[in-house]
């Protein structure tokens, strides 16, 4: 997949797309049903598949002090994109320019001058331009040179599918519930990084990833998939993993994920990696002594496997 970080100056081979267009934070099923769209225009018209979407996320462009909400860091997002067969990802950067943009203004600019699309596909809920003043039937009304087609929201019992939903499952410890909305484990994917290597210490080595800009799940240990990205242990390995701050061993407060690779060995410093989560087993816990941890981390070893065993995610 080929990641394009501008819409102005292309050559002609990275122009004509039929391209899906949104945030797309944590690509769930909704999402997905607007990028087969998208991907049927593409084949159709034999030209690349492409996304079109934005970074920083316009939300967080608007209110950079709000809590952290996104579900998927911009890495993660173009992974989980090139895994769905988009060809071409153009990340706009999300500047005070490209939001003051009238919707008129957006389409002749970014759609027709610069990405010069053959074909845009969205979501029912899109908007877009300045205030959010252009909708879907603006954008059909503009179109030059361009098919659109808007696909409607999807959903089940409980709503439709929306990256809130996502958040509000996660939010209560529910990845289950997340999961029928993404189409796959909500996951966290990031490097590896240097911890207290206290882990290690209690003969259960973990390791470390940031949180920094995401959303929190609920705090506590769950049943998790480990992909590893990158080096020389590539693979997936079946996990226990932490979500928290660590109130045993005196964290300093800033919530980390760590997790244990079950039936592991070996060094994943720097690697890339990413974290599925599968089953919430039990709430984060200060426990009175080390001897206590240790004993609880063992028997969320095994409570992990099992729960992993009856999801066939072993």
């Amino acid at each position: 997949m080929k990641l394009i970080r501008d819409y102005r100056g292309l050559a002609a081979a990275d122009r004509g797309a039929a391209v899906a267009m949104g945030n797309f934070d944590g690509v769930h099923l909704g999402h997905q049903s607007v990028l087969a769209l998208a991907h049927a225009a593409s084949a159709e018209l034999g030209v690349p598949f492409g996304v079109v979407t934005f970074e920083p996320h316009p939300r967080a462009f608007f209110a950079p002090g709000a809590p952290p909400f996104r579900l998927t860091t911009a890495e993660a997002r173009a992974s989980r994109m090139a895994k769905l067969g988009v060809e071409v990802l153009y990340e706009l950067p999300f500047t005070p320019d490209l939001a003051g943009l009238e919707p008129r203004a957006f389409v002749r600019d970014v759609l027709v001058e610069g990405l010069g699309v053959r074909f845009v596909a969205v979501g029912a809920d899109f908007r877009f331009g300045r205030a959010r003043s252009g909708d879907t039937e603006a954008l059909k009304t503009l179109a030059d040179g361009f098919g659109v087609a808007v696909a409607p929201l999807v959903s089940d019992h409980a709503g439709d599918y929306s990256s809130t939903a996502i958040r509000a499952a996660l939010a209560a410890g529910e990845p289950r519930r997340a999961a029928r909305i993404l189409g796959h484990w909500h996951r966290v994917q990031g490097r590896v990084e240097h911890g207290k290597k206290l882990g290690r210490e209690l003969g259960f080595p973990t390791i470390n990833l940031s949180l920094d800009g995401l959303h929190l799940p609920r705090f506590g240990v769950y049943a998790v998939t480990v992909d590893v990205l990158s080096g020389p242990h590539r693979g997936r390995y079946p996990g226990a993993a932490s979500f928290g701050v660590r109130p045993t061993v005196s964290g300093d407060g800033t919530p980390n994920l760590e997790v244990y690779l079950i039936g592991f060995s070996g060094d994943l410093y720097d690697e890339e990696v990413s974290v599925g989560l599968v089953d919430f087993l039990r709430p984060e816990v200060r426990y009175d002594t080390l001897e206590a941890l240790v004993g609880q981390i063992g028997r969320d070893v095994e409570d992990a496997r099992a729960r992993l065993a009856e999801a066939g995610a072993m």
